[in-house]
């Protein structure tokens, strides 16, 4: 229904749908694998119970700063984008968007999010100037650096330590296992999508940890995806989750051997699969929280 609503705009709009495009809503992966962390944390701050307010404020959030991330990474890229094959359509490489629109909609969409950070607390409103900062940057930094995953790791777990300021008003040092883990995480599933566009990537000269790792990809990806695993079973220790989490950080680890497995040729498709596959993972960790919290 939701992708049938957007599509409805192509037909009303079609100008609509380009920005639809841009900012990739008709693409929802990238929403979950924000949303799922940022949910991890709130449930943990919130001992199973967040605030309401709190919940609407960071699902809003993520919907939108994950749009602005994509908006300003097409901007970044648009001299680029129409060299690689995946993504040569993209409404600013094929000029269906212009700069000034697309840098005008990143505006609005910062200017939005922020309106719902101010609804929290100082602390939490003074953590959102990093997580812009590292949202800004991270499409830049593949001209300069072969971990430009790094730095979207960052950018994507910077939700975490803001749910514990707006749940608690403090954060504990707990909160950044948490935000390691899925820092490693987020290298892991998004070197499996820099793997579809190596080829162009080698080509043109862009850079990413799919290009440094070379034939060690596929290793590198599982041992990171192990120590993710590994800083959640910490954090989970102490922050008192039991067997029902830990239940769900094997149904994560189950996902994770799938991917290893599915990508042993490493053929375009499956690394792209293999990539999306990671919202399942999100999402049984965050159901061995709820269920961990929800059945004591």
């Amino acid at each position: 229904m939701y992708l049938s609503l957007l599509k409805s705009l192509n037909r009303l709009n079609p100008r609509a749908w380009d920005f639809v495009q841009l900012t990739r809503i008709d693409k929802p992966i990238g929403i979950y694998l924000l949303l799922w962390p940022t949910l991890w944390a709130l449930w943990i701050a919130g001992t199973g119970s967040p605030s309401l307010g709190n919940v609407l404020i960071f699902v809003i959030g993520v919907f939108l700063m994950r749009a602005a991330g994509c908006v300003i990474n097409d901007f970044a890229d648009r001299k680029v984008d129409g060299h690689v094959k995946r993504t040569q359509q993209r409404p600013l490489a094929s000029g269906k968007v212009t700069s000034r629109e697309a840098l005008v909609l990143f505006a609005v969409l910062v200017t939005l999010s922020f309106l719902l950070v101010l609804l929290t607390n100082s602390t939490t409103v003074w953590l959102s100037f990093g997580g812009l900062a590292l949202a800004a940057c991270y499409p830049f930094m593949k001209r300069y650096t072969y971990y430009p995953q790094v730095v979207l790791g960052a950018a994507f777990s910077w939700g975490m330590p803001m749910a514990f300021t707006a749940e608690t008003g403090s954060l504990p040092a707990a909160a950044w296992l948490l935000y390691i883990a899925n820092l490693l995480w987020t290298v892991a599933y998004d070197t499996y999508y820099a793997m579809v566009d190596r080829d162009d990537d080698l080509r043109i000269g862009v850079k990413s940890t799919a290009v440094l790792f070379g034939d060690a990809d596929r290793t590198i990806i599982v041992t990171l995806q192990a120590l993710a695993l590994g800083c959640l079973l910490l954090a989970g220790n102490r922050f008192g989750l039991g067997g029902l989490f830990q239940l769900g950080l094997l149904g994560a680890a189950g996902c994770f051997a799938w991917q290893w497995h599915s990508t042993r040729q490493r053929d375009r498709d499956a690394c792209f699969n293999a990539f999306l596959h990671n919202h399942w993972a999100g999402m049984a960790i965050f159901g061995g929280i709820v269920a961990d919290y929800a059945l004591r």
